[in-house]
């Protein structure tokens, strides 16, 4: 993992293992801001939503937003009126300790569907929490919202606005139930910088298309899913809008950002052993490039192919087919990494297939398909599917 900043300015965190998962891990976690930030977010679109979301929606229309409350281990969804009042319950308690706001306090919650929040343990936990803030304290959040993933997942950019720099921090979790439009993942990303309000909510929408739904493990995607983007200003840059350079140049650093989480939960799909870059040229234009991406990487077959090192072409110019795009079948090429197993709709031969085999051995690998049609492009990454997975899953709750 690359070298990640940890710091930025008017920003702390806190964790605590408060005692809402049985295994004694950290699993409750604040971020705060010492002035309020302005906010932006983007919510699974999953009808059947947890009670925190709405909460935080609140929090998030309203713009600002000073503090984050979220834990792991109960995803507080589907608990009807009791779930939200203690998602909102939370917040007061976090507004009163911090001396700020209620209406400036987001909460998130992940984990088990249906089984209400320990209320008294988050009442006396919360508060602690405060007293533990610490500028350097983001490690010990990004292992408090951890579920089934494996490791904590932290990413960072530096910019510059007219020579005065800030920082991009964001942390996330996932690595189950990943699919796009949002998926079982939280990610909140913090920076220093001032950016416009109305530029917010479009730079994030922007960066999230571009990264958290180009991503897929297990084609589920959840009930608590939200991304937060919240930006206190502390560096004291000049005001970043859309139509300046810098616009452009903080949207592309948030990109990276949430690129670099989305894929750092693919990595960690449950019991993924295998990133796979599946890319799509060629096609008639990108609305049909994205259905064949999407068909590739949601393919059962093909993401246990995958898992068996199998350059098992056949299953990828299936999913081409099935996929609704136009396709003319003796214009397809296919290749894994630089090896072409697949020209003019055709096998290019067993030391070929055998080669690309090679290639299915390593950790991180490129499947390109050339439709061979136009312009048209698109992007996901998956992940391949394995025993573990089941496992995994049969168990997720004992």
């Amino acid at each position: 993992m690359e070298c990640v900043d940890k710091i930025v300015q008017g920003f702390s965190f806190a964790a605590r293992a408060a005692g809402i998962r049985r295994s004694g891990r950290l699993d409750l976690g604040l971020i705060y801001s010492q002035q309020p930030a302005r906010a932006a977010g983007v919510f699974t679109t999953n009808k059947v939503q947890a009670a925190p979301l709405q909460v935080t929606r609140d929090c998030v229309r309203a713009g600002l937003c000073q503090a984050v409350v979220v834990n792991s281990g109960i995803a507080n969804a589907c608990t009807g009126d009791a779930g939200l009042q203690a998602a909102r319950r939370s917040a007061a308690v976090a507004a009163d300790r911090l001396g700020i706001g209620e209406a400036l306090v987001a909460v998130s919650s992940t984990g088990v569907i249906g089984q209400q929040l320990p209320l008294p343990l988050l009442e006396q936990e919360i508060p602690a929490l405060a007293d533990d803030l610490r500028a350097d304290g983001i490690d010990a959040v990004a292992q408090a919202i951890m579920t089934t993933d494996s490791y904590p997942k932290l990413s960072s950019r530096r910019g510059q606005v007219d020579g005065r720099e800030y920082t991009l921090l964001g942390v996330a979790k996932g690595a189950g139930m990943i699919h796009p439009n949002m998926a079982t993942m939280l990610a909140f990303v913090m920076t220093d910088a001032q950016v416009a309000e109305t530029f917010m909510p479009q730079a994030l929408a922007q960066a999230v298309a571009g990264s958290f739904n180009i991503i897929t493990v297990d084609g589920d995607t959840s009930t608590n899913d939200m991304v937060l983007l919240l930006a206190n200003g502390a560096a004291q840059t000049a005001e970043i809008t859309a139509d300046m350079e810098a616009g452009r140049q903080f949207a592309q650093l948030l990109r990276e950002v949430l690129l670099d989480l989305a894929k750092m939960i693919v990595r960690d799909g449950e019991g993924a052993t295998k990133l796979v870059h599946v890319e799509v040229v060629g096609a008639a234009d990108s609305e049909d490039a994205r259905r064949v991406a999407h068909s590739i990487a949601t393919s059962n077959l093909v993401k246990t192919a995958f898992f068996g090192e199998d350059a098992n072409w056949g299953r990828i110019i299936a999913a081409v087919g099935y996929s609704g795009a136009a396709v003319e079948p003796e214009r397809i090429a296919i290749r894994f990494d630089d090896i072409a197993v697949v020209h003019q709709g055709l096998g290019t031969g067993p030391e070929l297939e055998q080669q690309a085999t090679a290639v299915l051995k390593r950790p991180e690998f490129t499947v390109t398909v050339d439709l061979g049609l136009g312009a048209g492009r698109a992007e996901y990454y998956t992940s391949d599917l394995t025993y573990e997975y089941v496992k995994i899953n049969a168990a997720y709750r004992t």
